[in-house]
């Protein structure tokens, strides 16, 4: 998953160029945009600037105010861009938990069903884990990330449809889930008295993301589910899609407790 998503970071801001290069470590951490807040990046590259003097202000020793005011409106909209990011292109684990639920509904009601269930859920542990009401260790959350999508996965090759205790099980994959957006909302960092716009923007984010795969996959699959028997397009297209992506879950959970 590493090299994927460093794949992908290279691809947005150029791997092979040098007009993105960072000459400083904070650059470095916050070039790709999803490392921490912006405003606390440049505050960092500020500062490390400001300790190192070049030609023009040598001898400088005045501490620079750092302002870290921004209207709830303008974070708002940041951390909905933020979200959006976290799903595409870096939540792969997240983008194949959605694609398990969208091969297990055969109809829009299904899916729509599903979904709601996972928002909700995952809504609910994101608030409540950034509030900082309780605080799982990510070296358990992970590992159970990876192990719900390979879960959701193999119930895809047994069951054509939605089964009737589906909605209950995406629901409590996503409390899990929710677990891991909130691991890395709290780490970008935040200045005071935003939190709560952040937070909302975020989750929309999320969500933006999720059902921008949902639509990807809809545009791809269903014209083919239309024109095909529901057991050529089970065994055609569901069936070896749930297989990789269960192998991917299950090699991703033992990775994260015997490897990470």
């Amino acid at each position: 998953m590493a090299w994927i998503r460093g794949f992908l970071l290279c691809l947005l801001i150029g791997c092979f160029g040098t007009e993105f290069a960072a000459a400083h470590p904070e650059d470095e951490f916050c070039v790709g945009g999803d490392g921490m807040d912006p405003a606390l990046c440049r505050a960092l590259q500020n500062i490390d600037r400001s300790s190192d003097p070049g030609p023009r202000d040598a001898g400088f020793t005045e501490t620079e105010t750092i302002d870290f005011e921004r209207p709830a409106l303008e974070t708002f909209g940041l951390y909905i861009s933020i979200g959006v990011r976290h799903i595409l292109p870096g939540g792969l684990d997240h983008i194949l938990f959605v694609l398990a639920m969208f091969f297990s509904a055969r109809r829009l009601r299904p899916l729509l069903i599903q979904i709601s269930a996972f928002t909700v859920a995952h809504t609910i542990t994101l608030g409540l884990v950034a509030a900082g009401v309780f605080a799982p260790p990510s070296s358990v959350v992970e590992p159970l990330i990876a192990a719900t999508i390979a879960l959701v996965a193999v119930e895809n090759l047994f069951f054509r449809d939605m089964t009737r205790w589906r909605p209950f099980v995406v629901f409590g994959f996503g409390l899990i889930h929710g677990m891991g957006f909130a691991g890395f909302f709290g780490s970008l960092g935040l200045p005071d008295g935003q939190f709560w716009s952040a937070l909302i923007g975020f989750n929309i984010g999320v969500e933006v993301g999720q059902l921008a795969v949902v639509g990807l996959a809809m545009l791809l699959f269903w014209p083919v589910r239309q024109r095909v028997s529901d057991a050529l397009y089970h065994r055609g297209v569901v069936w070896p899609a749930s297989v990789l992506i269960a192998l991917i879950g299950a090699y991703w959970a033992f990775e994260r407790v015997f490897l990470g």
